[in-house]
């Protein structure tokens, strides 16, 4: 077995690793976890030195995923709060979150679209930059933090690491070509950029779920089990939409991969703290279903017509 061999048969078994180093060490994560906005925009520039302005266009497939991700956030938060507010809330912010920065990362190693994903990620993203402030002064606890305020901090947080890695990746293009290209060329660097990144964000959730006292662990359980369901529930109807308009994959990842880290902000900062369990158990569920896609494209044939979209 040669080395390029040996890096596909081990690539499924990263994240696990990754997401099992983050359980064990996630006492020391706070030493490294200064980095992850770093990996996040170089895995980011990358991924984005495929992408050409000309392609960053609106299709239909994107107005159909928001309206899910924006409505199927309320419609779980009206059903599940007459039997508990806090589930409700976990549910809410678990759906309504919007797509994961690294999800154009992702769905190019899956053979997706990354142009489709990279302009979802924005849109999704400026969706709920725009839309968190109203939703969470219906649904959340009271806070002192103004409209203006929670919509600029949301920005904030969000619009510099989608857009400043997506402008340079424009900007070598057009003045750098040959370091573009050369970036361009390197695009197994992004997941191995992502698996470090991830090993972070899951030590970061454990820890937070460590701290919660033990009489919450029967809710933190029903709010894991919820948002096991809402993962599951948003990887199978992307993938549904997305097979009607051609890529499955793009589909399940816009609406399944979640920026599980601005949520656990949000759910800590808007709703009540145990609801943002949901997001921090979303962190699993989703790099599970991830590994699991990674395996068996893997396993497929490199000259089958389905290796690269379906």
């Amino acid at each position: 077995m040669n080395a390029s061999d040996f890096r596909q048969s081990i690539k499924p078994w990263i994240l696990p690793i990754a997401m099992l180093t983050g359980v064990l060490f996630h006492n020391y994560i706070n030493i490294i976890a200064f980095a992850s906005p770093c990996l996040i925009f170089l895995m980011l520039l990358i991924t984005f030195c495929k992408v050409t302005p000309k392609d960053l266009h609106l299709p239909k497939i994107i107005w159909i995923l928001l309206s899910i991700q924006i409505i199927g956030s309320l419609l779980a938060y009206v059903l599940i709060r007459p039997l508990s507010i806090d589930v409700a809330q976990g549910a809410f912010i678990c759906i309504f979150c919007p797509t994961a920065t690294a999800a154009p990362v992702v769905t190019g190693l899956l053979g997706g679209s990354v142009t489709l994903l990279a302009t979802y990620s924005l849109v999704s993203n400026v969706c709920v930059a725009l839309l968190a402030p109203m939703l969470f002064a219906v649904i959340g606890t009271e806070t002192d933090i103004s409209f203006i305020q929670a919509m600029a901090t949301i920005s904030l947080k969000v619009f510099p690491l989608i857009l400043s890695p997506l402008a340079l990746a424009f900007i070598f293009k057009a003045f750098m070509p040959k370091i573009h290209r050369q970036i361009a060329d390197r695009q197994s660097l992004s997941f191995y950029l992502w698996a470090f990144a991830l090993i972070i964000v899951v030590g970061n959730a454990v820890s937070f779920m460590m701290k919660e006292p033990p009489s919450k662990i029967p809710e933190m359980i029903v709010l894991a089990l919820v948002s096991l369901i809402a993962c599951c529930g948003q990887f199978y109807i992307g993938r549904r939409i997305g097979k009607k308009y051609g890529d499955k994959i793009s589909g399940a990842q816009g609406l399944g991969q979640k920026n599980t880290v601005l949520a656990i902000w949000m759910a800590l900062t808007y709703l009540n703290p145990i609801a943002s369990v949901g997001p921090a158990a979303y962190v699993a569920w989703q790099n599970t279903i991830n590994s699991i896609q990674l395996y068996y494209k893997n396993r497929q044939p490199k000259h089958s017509p389905n290796a690269c979209r379906h």
